[in-house]
């Protein structure tokens, strides 16, 4: 009798299990809070780290997702990069129908396998290999399962359970062991609220989070990265291309980038160097100096992109950047400083994380981060920082790609965090001028000089090289609330000495105002209305970030049909808020002309979700205001 219960027992816990395994792999058993919103749902993402000694690692990961619709398929991530120090032990996939039933394996010979780089080959031994898979219906569930190894032990995965909006997690745990003799630094980030259980010993860490329900992306929200959960690690003594490194801080850290990574790769020629000290023996200052080099740089040489982390991290010596012509950001940001450091001027390797979200390096973890770098010029109390993979930019601007975030600069005393260059509402100034004709049977006559500065002048700085028929479609669209309009000029004036980018534009359109009976209607602001109004959220989740903020001020001079006379003149405007304020004066020259002036000033910050209701309600007034009209009567 017992041993039939025992049996029973242990038929029930085989079945239970069983079930339960057959469960991750069809929709039906997904609850349904962890549909709403997701394109895909991860069932299970189980990653194992074994950090055998400070140069040896073996990654293992099962990742089982099930795709909802067509949106889900990119969150399968099945690829796996690789190159000389990684060793692919195991990399295949099992496709499910949506019953739980194996429909497709997939080997790791059946995987595509391409360069990682695009536009060169310096670094043609980092590839990858992804799955190519093409769903007949959905939903489906893939099964991806890899194991490597690789003796580069400085970057240790984060357990990092989301990676993208509309991805709900159902499961996702990760662990990480290691010798007693390794010292482990670790960094949570938004774990707080939570399913979270974790277990840290002194050769194991666990970590497991469980039904994290899919985000939708919220326009004017913060990054990513900083409201997703998170924990980083590092080792404090590890290998990196074979050079066996301590590092705990970033002092630390810079110090082992400059003598093992960067200090060697200044090879450049004698006569090279000779070259580039007659380029600048000229000029007066170590500025204009700094400056004629990277216009150098800028006509000498073309971007190629590799991913940092990809490619390596050691840069590409000097002189094969000078004798090929092209190279990667690192390549290119070590070239330049390697030609400015022939002249006598210091600068500084600096690593960034790029892209218009902002985002900082963690300056109270230093460990790899990072995916680009830029050149970092000392100039007495501020820095000049330069994109040395442009052949457009104005030197000293960074634009929003590098702009306003913590980097890690590199000399050879070490690294410490400095902060980029933030550009303030006023340095991002849009100024406009502009004559305006209103004729008797209600067409437009335009005079319009556009002067932009800061960020403004990123938006736009590109339009110097645009062909003509591109420029006509720009304009028509930055104008569109205006119809039947017929550019006459353009001319574009990039100064790159003051960084302004000066647009003249001279246009007309018909039937620009609105005739009713024996009176005329006519929107006063001609040339710059707020088509913008920031979605609506019935309840909004994430806190309101303004990432830039910005100046445009307008003065415009209307000239009034000859047969009308104006009837009613609205009165300006005076609109103040946390978030920025909204000016308006309307004044009569005389019964022939009117002055519109226009300042709309938008601050960046941080703001919490509840004030983002008030944010969208400004928005939307100002958009109210800009189509104020006067009223005219015919004589």
């Amino acid at each position: 009798m017992i041993l039939k219960r025992i049996l029973n027992t242990l038929f029930l816990f085989i079945t239970l299990f069983s079930f339960s395994q057959e469960n991750l792999y069809t929709s039906f058993s997904i609850a349904d809070n962890l549909k709403q919103h997701a394109n895909a749902v991860v069932r299970l993402n189980k990653t194992d780290i074994v950090l055998e000694s400070s140069r040896n690692m073996l990654v293992t990961e099962k990742r089982i997702v099930t795709v909802l619709n067509k949106e889900g398929n990119d969150a399968i991530n099945a690829y796996l990069y690789y190159d000389k120090n990684v060793n692919i032990k195991t990399l295949e996939v099992l496709v499910y129908n949506n019953f739980g039933k194996v429909i497709k394996k997939i080997k790791e010979k059946d995987f595509r396998d391409v360069s990682a780089v695009s536009g060169g080959t310096l670094y043609s031994d980092s590839r990858v290999k992804y799955l190519e898979y093409t769903a007949i219906k959905y939903p489906y569930t893939i099964e991806f399962n890899s194991e490597y190894e690789t003796n580069n032990t400085a970057f240790i995965n984060s357990f990092s359970p989301v990676n993208e909006y509309f991805l709900s997690i159902e499961n996702s745990s990760y662990t990480l062991s290691f010798p007693e003799e390794l010292s482990i630094r670790k960094k949570e980030k938004n774990i707080e609220g939570f399913k979270v259980n974790k277990d840290v010993s002194p050769t194991k860490i666990y970590y497991e989070i469980k039904d994290i329900l899919a985000i939708k992306p919220e326009e004017y929200s913060p990054n990513f990265s900083d409201v997703i959960p998170k924990v980083m690690f590092a080792s404090k003594q590890f290998t990196l291309e074979g050079v066996s490194s301590v590092v705990e801080n970033w002092n630390e850290f810079g110090t082992w980038m400059y003598h093992d990574l960067i200090k060697n790769t200044h090879d450049l020629s004698a006569g090279t160097i000779m070259m580039v000290q007659a380029l600048v023996k000229n000029e007066p200052d170590d500025v204009a100096k700094a400056k004629r080099i990277y216009e150098y740089v800028q006509n000498k040489v073309r971007y190629i992109s590799v991913q940092v982390g990809i490619g390596g991290w050691k840069p590409f010596n000097a002189s094969e950047v000078d004798r090929l012509g092209y190279g990667d950001c690192k390549a290119l940001t070590n070239y330049t400083l390697a030609l400015l450091k022939a002249v006598g001027i210091e600068s500084n390797y600096s690593v960034v994380f790029a892209g218009d979200s902002q985002r900082s390096l963690e300056k109270d973890f230093a460990g790899m981060q990072g995916n680009h770098v830029i050149l970092n010029i000392p100039n007495k109390n501020e820095n000049i920082w330069l994109e040395c993979t442009s052949q457009k930019l104005p030197f000293g601007f960074i634009g929003d790609f590098t702009d306003d975030r913590d980097v890690l600069v590199i000399s050879s005393e070490g690294g410490k965090i400095e902060h980029t260059k933030k550009y303030n509402p006023d340095e991002s100034l849009q100024t406009i001028n502009g004559l305006c004709t209103i004729l008797n049977d209600g067409s437009l006559d335009a005079k319009v000089s556009v002067n932009s500065k800061g960020i403004q002048y990123n938006d736009k700085y590109w339009l110097e090289t645009e062909p003509e028929r591109d420029l006509d479609v720009h304009y028509k669209k930055r104008w569109k609330y205006i119809n039947n309009m017929s550019i006459n000029s353009i001319d574009i004036e990039n100064d790159k000495q003051t960084v302004e980018l000066v647009e003249n534009i001279d246009f007309q359109a018909n039937n620009y105002t609105k005739k009713v009976g024996n009176r005329m209607l006519v929107n006063l602001n001609v040339l710059n209305r707020n088509l913008h109004i920031p979605d609506r959220y019935r309840s909004r989740k994430l806190p309101l970030k303004i990432n830039r903020g910005f100046k445009d001020v307008d003065e415009v001079e209307i000239s009034l049909p000859t047969d009308y006379n104006i009837e009613s003149l609205p009165k300006g405007q005076v609109l103040e808020t946390d978030f920025g304020s909204y000016i308006t004066e309307i004044s009569a020259i005389d019964n022939s002309k009117i002055k519109y002036k226009r300042t709309f000033i938008i601050n960046d910050g941080e703001f919490p979700k509840e004030d983002y209701a008030a944010f969208r309600t400004f928005y939307k007034e100002v958009s109210k205001l800009d189509n104020a009209k006067v009223a005219l009567i015919k004589k």
